[in-house]
């Protein structure tokens, strides 16, 4: 099965993650990473409640690490890492992260 991700700011903007030969990460890890980078990033719970999604943490990371960090090849790792702990963490092959719209995609 294919398994890759996919963030996107709109064309031309689109940055495509092939996860085939690399290392799953583990669920329980992925979750974790993408915990720290929230807080790194200082984002910001979007809900009234303060309960915070799986799916609003990954906006929210890639919304705040920006564009840059999935296009510049020096954040090549960060980028990966990213693209691995979204596919692990929601547990889904293919991932589309789309900035402007805010929504994930299967």
């Amino acid at each position: 099965m294919r398994s890759h991700v996919t963030v996107s700011w709109g064309e031309p903007s689109i940055y495509r993650f092939d996860l085939e030969e690399v290392q799953p990460m583990p669920h329980e890890l992925a979750r974790s990473w993408l915990d720290e980078q929230f807080t790194f990033f200082g984002c910001e719970p979007i809900r009234l409640t303060g309960k915070v999604l799986t799916a609003d943490k990954i906006l929210g990371v890639a919304q705040a690490a920006g564009e840059e960090r999935f296009r510049d090849p020096a954040h090549r790792a960060w980028a990966l890492a990213f693209a691995r702990a979204t596919s692990a963490a929601l547990a889904k092959p293919v991932v589309t992260v789309d900035i402007p719209t805010q929504t994930l995609g299967y």
